[in-house]
């Protein structure tokens, strides 16, 4: 029911070839290829490319992660994100609410996110691609009750959100938030920060992750068991260093096996 893999922005000194070969040496099994290096927008060359080194190496793409931002970057800008998922065979793009927090935003500023969301994806279910807005800080997705909110307003159900634990908040909190979002939860990004942007190994928060999966597969199941499986994707190891990702992947499989 999870899928364990890997955010390719955590490797993002390496080109897609390295990447490739790191994450099977890990024994992991997807990617989410990052749209700032390896596979920018609008280049559909490099997304096949890299599509098909992945497939080969047996590996999934799991998503393409985005940096557009609904309501703030250029709609136009959308189209290029949308081809490269399709090249790249992504059957989700991550997307950002907006650039500022919910209780910075104004509500002209809230309403432009939620209609741009509603345009990109439609224009993203056309080509069968769902979204899902990354869980941050000085976004609309800055925290569980907000995003729910907001996913309300947007209501359609191929957008949903990924989760991750907010910076400096308690593991209790934490798995709150995660509780409430529940079957929302497209993906995941998994690191132990702690405190402030402080990256620690997995272990450093074990029990935070521990619980974290057994609270996703408990939702999975209560929603449907024979549905896709949810990924639980590596982001930002320590120091960024590409050699301690053998460890780091071991320890999210022995997180994972609850």
């Amino acid at each position: 029911m999870t899928r364990l893999g890997i955010c390719s922005v955590t490797l993002r000194r390496l080109d897609p070839d390295r990447v490739i070969a790191a994450v099977s040496g890990a024994g992991l099994e997807c990617v989410e290829w990052g749209g700032d290096v390896h596979v920018p927008p609008g280049d559909e060359d490099t997304a096949r490319r890299v599509r098909d080194a992945t497939v080969d190496a047996g590996l999934a793409v799991a998503s393409y992660g985005s940096y557009y931002r609904a309501g703030r970057s250029d709609p136009e800008e959308f189209d290029g994100v949308l081809r490269s998922a399709v090249a790249l065979g992504a059957p989700r793009i991550r997307i950002w609410a907006g650039a500022t927090g919910t209780e910075e935003t104004p509500p002209e500023g809230r309403r432009a996110v939620v209609e741009d969301t509603r345009r990109a994806a439609a224009l993203a279910a056309d080509a069968g691609v769902e979204l899902a807005y990354e869980f941050h800080r000085n976004t609309l997705t800055d925290g569980a009750d907000h995003t729910l909110r907001l996913l309300e307003e947007v209501d359609r159900a191929d957008v949903a959100t990924y989760w991750q634990p907010p910076v400096d908040m308690p593991d209790a909190e934490a798995l709150k938030g995660l509780d409430a979002l529940g079957d929302r939860i497209a993906a995941v990004h998994a690191f132990s920060w702690w405190p402030g942007t402080t990256r620690l190994p997995l272990t450093a928060r074990a029990p935070l992750w521990r619980s974290a999966f057994e609270r996703l597969l408990t939702h999975r199941a209560a929603v449907s068991a024979d549905g896709p499986p949810l990924d639980v994707l590596l982001e930002f190891v320590p120091d960024d260093d590409e050699r301690l990702l053998p460890r780091e992947a071991a320890t999210l499989r022995a997180l994972a096996d609850v």
